[in-house]
């Protein structure tokens, strides 16, 4: 692929994609100092590796990429060259500016973006939790990139709502390695640490089976079992115990109405909570409430 270089504010054809700060290709021959000095990064980075062997730095933590990794640097990391310069070696990076993003995970990409709100949440989260910016021998993720340049270069009918579907792949693509890849290094308790961890964020979204599992990086059926066998119950009967358990906290400590507590913890309505917490407490929401 022949080197090329995309820069808002001067290049023609990033004029229909405010949300993308840059994008280009580089092959680096000879190495020039301070040619990558340690600077706070501006959106949202991603980085693939074709050739070369290149040590970076991001917010003080040294990695190391090979041909067909991906780098992610996240908005205000500092991010540079180990020796403050291009490393030999042909890397091709894009950054997208987020409308939103936050160092708890918080993420909303904009307008442009067809991933629905929850699903950004979900993202930012992951980013946020993940501690390993190096997501390696990702090469789906250079096919993606390859197909966002076609695009660009091209400039055929529809172009800019392939482009964002493309963005929008490319951000789910990296969540979903990013939860396989963490999966692997880590033993079930953790995984499931960070999966009970999400779900209390985000108790009003109706989730599924299937969603639960992405988080975590494995297949429904894999994750169903490993659910019950670590906490002894399914995972939608596990979700219902924690929303129970903020009901019961909220029911306690607020003034909130039982309707609003309802739908805050994620059921669909006042009755069907109330017929689930007395299921699960003996009490109905009510009940519990004036005996407190």
């Amino acid at each position: 692929m022949s080197q090329f270089s995309f820069h808002k504010g001067k290049s023609t054809e990033l004029l229909a994609f405010p949300h993308l700060i840059e994008f280009f290709l580089k092959k680096t021959q000879q190495v020039l100092p301070s040619s990558l000095p340690l600077r706070e990064n501006h959106g949202l980075r991603i980085i693939y590796v074709l050739e070369g062997k290149l040590d970076w730095v991001i917010d003080n933590q040294q990695i190391t990429a090979f041909p067909n990794d991906a780098v992610l640097v996240f908005p205000k990391q500092k991010f540079g060259g180990a020796k403050e310069m291009w490393d030999v070696g042909v890397v091709i990076s894009i950054s997208i500016s987020p409308r939103f993003f936050s160092e708890e995970g918080e993420l909303i990409l904009g307008d442009w973006s067809g991933i629905s709100e929850i699903e950004q949440k979900l993202i930012g989260k992951l980013f946020s939790l993940n501690k390993k910016p190096v997501l390696q021998n990702f090469k789906p993720l250079g096919e993606i990139l390859q197909k966002i340049k076609n695009e660009i270069t091209i400039n055929e009918l529809g172009f800019k709502t392939r482009i964002n579907h493309l963005l929008d792949e490319l951000l789910i693509s990296i969540a979903r390695q990013m939860s396989k890849q963490d999966n692997q290094r880590r033993d079930f308790s953790q995984t499931f640490q960070k999966l009970d961890h999400v779900l209390r964020e985000n108790l009003a979204h109706p989730w599924t089976v299937e969603e639960m599992a992405v988080i975590v990086g494995l297949g429904t059926t894999a994750f169903t079992e490993k659910v019950k066998s670590y906490s002894g119950f399914s995972p939608l009967n596990y979700l219902i115990n924690l929303r129970i358990s903020e009901a019961i906290r909220l029911l306690k400590s607020s003034t909130n109405s039982l309707t609003d507590i309802a739908l805050d913890t994620g059921f669909y309505s006042s009755q069907h909570f109330s017929t689930t917490f007395k299921k699960l407490t003996g009490y109905t929401p009510g009940h519990y409430r004036k005996n407190e």
